[in-house]
């Protein structure tokens, strides 16, 4: 959600700063923006359009943009329309902002600054900004760091900024509060980026700001500051993804890429964790007191929350400890019951999730130990945990997450293996059995893909339908709901997940030739009950889109279209069943016509609540 990107260096800025926007595309936005300092003084010139990044790239061709220090932003609207004047960068005298987050004080901000003759040009809460530090540097601050420090003291809420002044040419002011930013380190350029992928056609060394901390960037190097003002040094972080990992190479869409990248994102999470001779997981080295921890609260947001409910499935199945499942967006509002003994699992992509962020600290602020499940090193919420697994999946650029999801997962699995062996709920032949399945499942995705090619075609027998209900039992009831979400995602198609056994308690009644039913109805526990609810559907004239196991031949009897995937360990199922779920979404925005990577109204990174 939003994007900024900061360029101080020896080159032009406005090409650099417009390829990371670029970049961040995958992130959501709806307007954009650059402000670049001119050679040999002058004020900041700003260019700014509604709409996608083709159209900046066509006004900086007829309004080119020279400097070597400039700031780019790519907005989500939340305070004030999607609209030109509402776009990033804002400017008031000398000062040029731009800013990822929400103010929460900003109505009385505003007031008292309109009280004392500022006048405004857009909606948005950022232009706030503007006038608090520009009204520091009026009052003689001559340290424009610092101004920028005592403006943010005034204001409640969250914020990633970048600033620049006209009389302070060769240096960007940053700030960063609960929203993501780093600095990148180049040689003899520097750096600014909510997110890292923006800068790697550029460095591998990046700095993470704390929350609090401000930072002077300029050509050479940069000084950082904590949220006490005190000079500080933090330790770089050198990144291993690569550019082109960011390069849909060949794909049509970044989510078909992202889903055939699979079974290599498996591979990479199983990786140096498992130990078949010793029936055993090591998880980056984590060390809990399992047996202290009498329940385990997993907190996390669409997708992840998911994710989560196959996470409670499983480890209370294999470890025998108690699990609850909150949205981390209702968490801190209903006074969780959370104490000492209890461990908070917290799941998310970004690792900057800002509901799941703040269930995280509340959690940790009732004394719970935590854990973050997230795909970002560094990230916030890896920085606020006690204890992280990294999932390893490499940057998913489309705003749909499809290889995340197997990440966790997989993920999962591995934590409530270990935990079961910690706890003394499983024998070594059962971390065995589960272990050499999971060992198998690169291989068997790979597979599945190659056989999944007809999915198009079913995509298009269905394309046109206004309604999807998806059915799963056990484990297939969260891939039923992760099914739905994709659907409704990408393809503006309106689809709801339930649990199978729920269908009598009220779903049935929407079942008519108008209304395609899918359903998880893969073999193991509750099979036969899955295939009594399509009995059910069938007799009501309901088409019915069956993802079954291979060598299932009654289901052909029942559906009107089977989807067949390996046979795998039953605590695999999801993993592999999700994705012709994905696929089936895919294809149906495709042939619809949406845009896939980059879906209305949605954000990859959601930062603000």
């Amino acid at each position: 959600m939003c994007g900024i990107v900061g360029y101080n260096g020896n080159t032009q800025a406005a090409p650099i700063l417009l390829e990371g926007l670029r970049r961040l595309e995958y992130r959501g936005y709806d307007s954009a923006g650059l402000a670049v300092l001119p050679p040999g003084g002058g004020g900041a010139r700003i260019v700014r359009c509604e709409g996608k990044l083709n159209g900046l790239r066509e006004k900086l061709d007829r309004e080119p943009l020279n400097g070597v220090v400039g700031i780019g932003h790519t907005r989500w609207a939340t305070h004030g329309r999607p609209s030109e004047s509402n776009a990033h960068p804002h400017r008031q005298g000398k000062v040029s902002v731009v800013h990822n987050g929400i103010i929460e004080n900003h109505l009385a901000l505003r007031r008292q600054l309109e009280t004392v003759g500022c006048r405004f040009n857009s909606e948005t809460d950022t232009e706030i900004f503007t006038h608090l530090i520009e009204r520091r540097i009026d009052g003689g601050a001559r340290d424009l760091r610092a101004a920028v420090a005592l403006a943010l003291t005034e204001v409640h809420g969250t914020w990633a900024i970048c600033v620049l002044h006209d009389d302070h040419p060769g240096e960007i002011i940053a700030a960063g509060h609960l929203a993501p930013l780093l600095v990148g380190i180049g040689e003899g350029e520097m750096f600014i980026a909510s997110d890292v992928t923006a800068v790697l056609d550029h460095t591998r060394t990046v700095v993470d700001l704390h929350d609090g901390d401000t930072v002077r960037v300029t050509a050479t190097g940069f000084e950082l500051y904590d949220a006490a003002g005190h000079a500080v040094e933090r330790k770089p972080r050198q990144v291993d993804w690569s550019p082109v990992a960011a390069e849909k190479l060949g794909f049509k869409h970044f989510m078909l890429k992202e889903i055939h990248e699979q079974p290599r994102v498996i591979s990479d999470a199983l990786s140096g964790r498992m130990s078949l001779s010793q029936a055993d997981v090591s998880l980056d080295g984590i060390e809990i007191d399992w047996t202290s921890v009498r329940r385990v609260i997993a907190l996390a947001c669409g997708t992840s929350w998911h994710a989560a409910l196959c996470g409670k499935h499983l480890i209370e199945r294999l470890a025998r400890i108690p699990v609850e499942v909150d949205f981390a967006s209702e968490f801190r509002y209903r006074e969780p019951v959370v104490g000492p003994n209890d461990l908070a699992i917290v799941i998310s992509q970004s690792g900057e999730t800002a509901d799941t962020l703040a269930a995280q600290r509340e959690a940790k602020a009732r004394g719970a130990t935590t854990l973050a499940i997230c795909n970002v090193v560094g990230s916030t919420i890896a920085r606020a945990a006690d204890h992280v697994v990294y999932t390893h999946a490499g940057p998913e650029m489309s705003v749909a997450s499809t290889k995340a999801f197997t990440s966790q997962l997989t993920v999962l699995t591995l934590l409530a293996l270990h935990v079961g062996k910690r706890v003394g709920t499983l024998s070594d032949e059962r971390i065995a059995e589960v272990l050499e399945g999971l060992s198998a499942l690169p291989q068997a995705m790979l597979v599945l893909l190659e056989q999944l090619a007809g999915m198009r075609t079913i995509a298009r027998r269905y394309m046109h339908a206004r309604d999807f209900l998806f059915l799963g039992r056990g484990l297939g009831f969260p891939v039923a709901l992760e099914g739905a979400l994709k659907l409704k995602e990408i393809s503006y198609v309106h689809a709801e997940g339930y649990a199978s056994g729920e269908m009598k308690h009220g779903p049935i009644a929407l079942v008519d030739e108008s209304v395609p039913v899918v359903v998880i109805a893969v073999r193991g526990p509750g099979y036969d009950k899955v295939v009594s609810n399509l009995q059910e559907v069938r007799a009501r004239g309901g088409k019915i889109i069956a993802i079954a196991t291979v060598g299932d031949t009654e289901i052909a009897d029942i559906a009107d279209d089977v989807v067949l995937i390996p046979a795998v360990h039953e605590l695999l199922q999801p993993i592999v069943a999700c994705v012709p779920l994905q696929l089936f979404a895919y294809h149906t925005a495709d042939l619809k016509g949406t845009d896939v990577d980059q879906p209305r109204n949605l954000a990859k990174s959601v930062t603000v609540e």
